[in-house]
């Protein structure tokens, strides 16, 4: 079963400096049919005016994920981290017992655009980790790069949850085919482009709930970039 979610469903806000999209219930926006999918609780597309940002906040006891698409996002943390996450690059953070941290637009000039995933952590009260690394386009060409997973495989990022994360960039007429295995479902988001998701058709912004399904087929229509969740 492959249930659609369209970008223009997604809950929206617009606040000026912040023009963000939710594809689950966050903030402001609550709807009690989309709070998340398997463990998988949010997914935020953000576009960040030029420098400016989210100033100092706290978390605890959630994997959040940054997948830059373009620009620069500068990251402060009460670990003592501080750094700038550039286009095709990822950023990891387990706030664990709980962090504070900020995140700005590190351009006076250019716009910020990314995504923000949190993913329900396997067990709490683990001590706040960070890890950052990049990913270039030429790794995910033609195929499904793993961005994150428990164990780091494949140079992957490491997350505190049996989940794993790909991102894929496809040509028009490209395909990738992820198997999943029995009791497994699978998120696809698109970030950029237009491909088909056994067959059912997603534009940038989409998302797909996948369940049921032995693999998960992408096909591109034009030049695509493809996040794929495995969940449990």
């Amino acid at each position: 079963m492959i249930t659609i979610r369209k970008s223009e469903d997604r809950g929206h806000a617009d606040h000026g400096w912040l023009n963000t999209y939710h594809s689950f219930s966050f903030a402001g926006y609550y709807d009690p049919r989309h709070m998340g999918f398997s463990n998988l609780r949010v997914i935020n597309e953000d576009r960040v005016q030029p420098g400016e940002g989210f100033p100092t906040h706290p978390h605890r006891d959630m994997e959040i994920i940054s997948y830059v698409l373009e620009g620069a996002l500068e990251h402060r943390d009460s670990m003592g981290n501080g750094s700038v996450i550039r286009q095709g690059e990822v950023q990891r953070m387990s706030a664990g017992t709980g962090i504070t941290h900020s995140e700005f637009n590190h351009s006076k000039e250019e716009g910020l655009h990314f995504f923000q995933i949190w993913i329900l952590p396997q067990s709490e009260g683990i001590a706040p980790s960070y890890e950052q690394k990049l990913f270039p386009e030429q790794e995910k060409r033609g195929a499904l790069r793993l961005i994150a997973s428990a164990d780091g495989a494949e140079g992957s990022i490491i997350i505190n949850q049996d989940a794993k994360m790909y991102a894929t960039v496809i040509d028009g007429g490209q395909e990738v085919v992820h198997h999943l295995a029995r009791g497994r479902h699978a998120w696809v988001q698109a970030a950029r482009g237009s491909v088909t998701v056994n067959g059912h058709l997603l534009e940038a912004g989409d998302g797909a709930a996948v369940s049921g399904e032995d693999l998960v087929r992408l096909t591109a229509r034009q030049k695509s970039e493809v996040l794929l969740f495995d969940l449990p």
